[in-house]
């Protein structure tokens, strides 16, 4: 019974620490807790059936060089990744997670409403991976969400606008950033050239 009430306590006090580190500096230098991203990434088969390649709807960038990438810049030292990944870009995806110094912990399936394209199988899902750095509390059990987000399909590569909600429910409290962003979320920072 103890441990009930003491933890909710320790949770709350462990996000308002890191809520205040990441509000350290002036508005350019902000950080976030809490990182959103679907990588750019590039496929080595880039053009599907109708002849369509990848790089004719936004840049993409080589596994090697997101790797080098400083997301120290963006993230403070105790921070939670949610990160977009289709089935193919799964094994670098978790070779980006590990390289941004995060440890993969679980993920969630956006179920589309329409089937996409694939090589083996079509593909009517994509996964939004979820890693951690440092130490970072899970979310609140009421705060924890369905595994499985049921969505339509949008413009190529958009991501259904229902996972900001999800993620600001999960941490209602941590600063929120989202890397490679088409738009602007209110109370979030954003980076990427669309915003």
């Amino acid at each position: 019974t103890t441990r009930r009430i003491v933890e909710p306590k320790r949770r709350a006090e462990r996000n308002k620490n890191l809520a205040e580190e990441a509000e350290v500096g002036s508005d350019a230098s902000k950080r976030c807790a809490v990182l959103l991203t679907d990588p750019p990434w590039r496929y080595e088969h880039c053009e599907d059936e109708d002849g369509r390649a990848i790089e004719k709807n936004y840049p993409t960038v080589p596994l090697e060089e997101l790797c080098r990438w400083n997301i120290d810049k963006l993230v403070i030292k105790d921070a939670v990744l949610f990160m977009w990944s289709t089935s193919p870009k799964l094994a670098e995806a978790m070779h980006l997670i590990e390289a941004w110094g995060f440890s993969y912990r679980t993920c969630a399936t956006w179920v589309k409403d329409k089937i996409g394209m694939g090589y083996y199988f079509r593909q009517r899902h994509e996964l939004l991976l979820v890693a951690t750095r440092g130490k970072v509390p899970t979310p609140a059990p009421a705060d924890r969400p369905d595994s499985v987000i049921e969505a339509k399909r949008g413009k190529h590569s958009a991501k259904p606008d229902i996972v900001y909600g999800i993620i600001e429910g999960m941490y209602p409290d941590l600063p929120k950033g989202e890397l490679f962003a088409r738009k602007r979320r209110p109370g979030w920072l954003a980076w990427g050239n669309e915003v």
